[in-house]
């Protein structure tokens, strides 16, 4: 045991004191539960060798950061818990591993070498003015991202509006919970993730969560779902996987993939059967349960278990949970919601909640576990194709009236609606499509479906611009990256999934080359002929922001940085600024018209693609504990890496043993699309029908070389979820981890 005298144990509490005066509250880079941290900075380390050269933003950080991180418990999210990401997110500040200055290509093939700032955005305006000449303004195209602060998601939805003239903007959040907000829209008349905040969860009586695994994807939040079961509640989890949240809860239904919907309509048909409707809500506050009513009918017990693979005594068993508790949620992610039917199968659990009066009260209703960092705020301000700033759409000609009196130009000036976000990548290059993409971190290279055909199409065009913190796939492929600020070294806003308004301040100042989008975004402007409206100040955009929400559904008129900071975020929508934020939605009305909420007429349909002869098994894939996303950051950070270093292909036992597959060994999965090498991983936690990959590598291992883009014919979400495919081993070749390729740097 080692003693510390009472003058060092003073000294170590004075500079505990100096540091937490010095610490600057901010919050983690990654999901969409923006936990608070507190950062400190610290002496710096030697610079290195400049990462303006490509090799040196690929190798994995060894941890050293210009800050010290803190934990924040006030904060009311995670109350100072982290994971093991957002523990190591200083690594990513290492200059060592991420971009610091711009990088060009002369000409297609020729390597990237180092630039200046003018010349770079010199060559980017020239690109973006010659396009727009040649092609017209929807040639030219923007795809953003769900990880971007509120201001620049705004700011870039209006350079493509005002400055460029195009309709094709769309971002990568379309990948993410657009079937659920197509859902929440149609049943409510808004979209929020969730309705209520997450201190609500623990005091509900039965909770469904449906295709998500926060244990790996949200640590942080698991404590909600624990004391939910702690206070007497019931868990109950629907996931083709035991999952590390599966193994928490009191229930745990295994569907097939794709069998979410069924699944959810014989819930219902059962809650019809045993008399568990509250009639008189569904009287006073909803529309439609007739139709409803009649589809569930069509989905009893036996029809169900067939479809899904659920025997039917867990059906009832659900049912009889559910429908008999006083209050209930139910939380979806993005099991049932990235499926060609995602914004029916998201309908028909929200009939679920509508036909047992469990919306619109206290400890009740629907919501949605969205993903990014800035998911929720990311499809509110403007950069998705159908949408202007408050979450208005780009269609109504008042909401283009007012978004277009605040920018100073003519509604009628304004694109109409683009294509969404695959549709988009699908089309780059081809006659009538985009020709120069302006890309804003985002990874298409590893994330999209169908991922070896978008990488195609993005070399397929004139002119590539990538904005990012690191040399990603995508930003490999650029002919011109620009290197950006990060969460530690800028103020902006993000909104969590709680629509809980919080903010990012600034706690070290970024490398000598690097700027921000939205000072990247004025001096494009000011080249391409626009020198106002584009400040480059956080603030000064979120000020604007609020004028143009000002009226909409996601109405922020009423948030300011100071009240962020004052009360731990403020819940939109919010007015004015006497205004005290809507923590809670619909408890007194749906946002409807009338108020009422919609009952959704839905029935089950087979997925985009399902097992044949040729390919007989599911594929499904998701995330992994220590890595995000497409690993564009995870990847650099050593600790992570050690954690899970590469891709793997997850078997049953069984068809392990059909396939004369051992553990560890290199297999193949193939698809209509492609092929991909990983390691088997063997276990009984998985059904025998399906495989699991999870969709963070390139490479070799990279899971969405085959998935399936088919769309969801309202939301546009491609079928990440489930594809068919064939499982073979490998042999020697192929497998093990997926190293970050080098680019050739010109010196």
């Amino acid at each position: 045991m080692t003693l510390t005298s009472p003058k060092a144990a003073g000294a170590a509490d004075a500079a505990g004191a100096a540091a937490a005066d010095a610490a600057t509250d901010t919050h983690c880079p990654y999901c969409s539960l923006q936990c608070g941290m507190r950062l400190v900075p610290v002496e710096r380390l030697p610079a290195g060798r400049s990462s303006a050269d490509p090799s040196s933003a690929e190798r994995p950080s060894a941890g050293r950061s210009p800050v010290e991180l803190l934990e924040r418990p006030d904060f009311p999210v995670n109350r100072g818990a982290l994971c093991g990401k957002g523990r190591s997110a200083p690594a990513l500040l290492d200059r060592d591993v991420r971009l610091t200055g711009p990088l060009l290509r002369d000409r297609p093939g020729a390597p990237l070498r180092s630039a200046s700032w003018p010349e770079a955005l010199d060559r980017v305006a020239a690109g973006l003015a010659r396009t727009r000449a040649e092609h017209g303004p929807d040639a030219v195209g923007v795809f953003g991202g769900g990880g971007l602060t509120n201001e620049k998601a705004y700011l870039l939805g209006k350079f493509a509006r005002v400055v460029l003239g195009t309709a094709n903007i769309d971002y990568n959040g379309r990948f993410c919970m657009s079937s659920a907000a197509a859902a929440h829209r149609r049943a409510f008349g808004l979209d929020r993730g969730l309705p209520f905040p997450l201190a609500d969860i623990p005091h509900t009586g039965c909770l469904i969560l449906v295709g998500g695994n926060p244990a790996e994807t949200m640590p942080p939040a698991v404590r909600y779902f624990r004391e939910l079961r702690e206070n007497g509640g019931t868990l109950i989890v629907v996931d083709p996987r035991r999952t590390r949240t599966a193994e928490l809860a009191d229930l745990h239904l295994q569907p097939r993939p794709g069998g979410d919907l069924a699944l959810a309509l014989g819930l219902l048909h059962l809650v019809i059967a045993e008399g568990l409707v509250d009639g008189a809500f569904v009287a006073q506050r909803t529309r439609g349960f007739e139709q409803a009513r009649e589809s569930a009918m069509a989905h009893w017990p036996d029809r169900v278990e067939r479809i899904t693979g659920v025997p039917a005594h867990q059906l009832r068993e659900a049912a009889e949970l559910f429908g008999r508790a006083d209050t209930g949620m139910v939380l979806t992610a993005r099991g049932p919601e990235q499926q060609s039917k995602g914004t029916d199968t998201v309908g028909a659990w929200i009939n679920l909640c509508l036909a047992t009066g469990k919306a619109g009260r206290p400890y009740s209703g629907y919501g949605c576990l969205t993903g990014q960092g800035n998911g929720q705020g990311g499809r509110e301000h403007g950069q998705k194709a159908d949408q202007l700033p408050g979450y208005r759409s780009i269609e109504d000609p008042a909401a283009r009236e007012h978004v277009a009196s605040v920018w100073g130009v003519p509604a009628a000036s304004l694109p109409g609606p683009g294509v969404s976000a695959y549709e988009l990548l699908d089309g780059l290059g081809r006659p009538g499509g985009v020709r120069t993409l302006l890309l804003a971190g985002s990874n298409p290279a590893v994330s999209a479906p169908n991922a070896g055909h978008v990488t195609e199409r993005l070399r397929a065009l004139d002119l590539l611009v990538v904005a990012d913190v690191v040399l990603s796939e995508t930003a490999r492929l650029a002919d011109v990256v620009l290197p950006v600020t990060q969460w530690a070294e800028e103020d902006g806003t993000t909104t969590n999934l709680e629509g809980r308004v919080i903010l990012r301040r600034r706690a070290i100042d970024p490398p000598e080359g690097v700027r921000s989008e939205l000072w990247l975004l004025r001096e494009l402007a000011a080249r391409l002929g626009v020198a106002e409206g584009f400040p480059a100040e956080a603030e000064q955009v979120f000020a604007e922001l609020r004028r143009a929400s000002a009226g909409g559904d996601a109405d922020y008129a009423g948030i300011s940085y100071r009240r962020i900071a004052a009360e731990d975020g403020v819940f939109w929508p919010c007015p004015t600024p006497d205004h005290p934020g809507t923590p809670r939605l619909f408890l007194d009305r749906f946002a409807t018209p009338d108020g009422r909420a919609r009952f959704a007429e839905v029935t089950h349909r087979p997925a985009g693609e399902e097992p044949d002869e040729e390919y007989p098994l599911f594929l499904t894939t998701g995330r992994v504990l220590s890595q995000y996303q497409s690993g564009a950051q995870t990847r650099r950070v050593a600790e992570l890496n050690a954690a899970a270093p590469g891709p793997f292909v997850e078997l049953h036992p069984r068809l392990a043993e059909r396939l004369g597959i051992a553990d560890g060994e290199p297999v193949a999965v193939s698809s209509r699309r492609g092929r991909a090498v990983a390691p088997a991983r063997i276990t009984d936690a998985i059904r025998p029908d399906t495989v699991f990959m999870p969709f963070h590598w390139a490479g070799a291992g990279r899971a969405n070389s085959l998935t399936n883009p088919a769309l969801d014919p309202v939301s546009r979400m491609p079928e990440f979820k489930l594809c068919a495919v064939r499982v073979e081993r490998a042999g020697a070749a192929g497998g093990g981890p997926t190293r970050v390729e080098r680019t050739e740097v010109v010196r």
